[in-house]
């Protein structure tokens, strides 16, 4: 999978060095190309000199061909404006935004925009927002046999009752974060954008389940 971060100071060259450790490709965006020198010698992804929310610039970066955006510069202003139009004009499926004004985190969660402070930081929060969630259970039974894991829905189940995604993920929804909090869903719940999914599954289904959900509601 190919992720585009834009912002190569010390948050998002880590991230960029992360994200290609585990094996994907990655490109980088900054306005000042002697920030590319943070990657090192090791990195051996894209680079792309010019403004973060330019579209010339994104399209330079593979923003069409990326499965993620992480928006790490040093200002709101800009995060959100290249995560705005990464979202809405490039319809990436993860899109998260570095934020140092956490009053403003939930209208931009409103928004379908994960936000992640800047105190405390680190770069296992913002890969956790970017990577597909179904990589590992958060939890398992002594038997192995139940797992519970985070799920990535399809935006085309955005609407839907979540009981049509646990029939079709052969799973059921524990609970939602939405807007940062934990939320217990009833029979009616419908999927909302930025809703983070979280679902007990068998662990023989777990990647089953995950490939359903990710599919969209036609692909099951």
């Amino acid at each position: 999978m190919h992720f585009v971060v834009m912002g190569c100071g010390r948050v998002g060259a880590r991230l960029a060095h992360d994200v290609e450790e585990q094996g994907h490709s990655v490109a980088v965006i900054d306005q000042n190309a002697d920030s590319f020198r943070r990657l090192g010698p090791s990195f051996s992804g894209r680079t792309v000199a010019g403004i973060g929310f330019d579209r010339d610039t994104m399209l330079r970066a593979g923003v069409e061909e990326a499965y993620a955006f992480a928006a790490v510069s040093s200002g709101d202003n800009s995060n959100i404006i290249a995560a705005r139009v990464a979202r809405e004009t490039y319809a990436v499926q993860k899109v998260v935004a570095r934020i140092y004004d956490p009053g403003r985190a939930e209208v931009y969660r409103r928004l379908g925009i994960a936000t992640v402070a800047t105190v405390p930081w680190t770069s296992r929060e913002m890969i956790a927002e970017m990577l597909p969630t179904d990589s590992a259970p958060l939890w398992q039974d002594e038997s192995g046999r139940m797992a519970l894991v985070e799920l990535a829905p399809h935006r085309d189940w955005l609407g839907r009752p979540l009981r049509d995604l646990e029939t079709v993920a052969r799973a059921r929804v524990a609970y939602l974060l939405r807007l940062g909090h934990p939320h217990v869903p009833g029979a009616d719940t419908v999927l909302q954008d930025g809703d983070r999914v979280f679902a007990a599954v068998e662990s023989r289904g777990r990647r089953a389940a995950a490939d359903a959900v990710a599919a969209g509601p036609g692909g099951s």
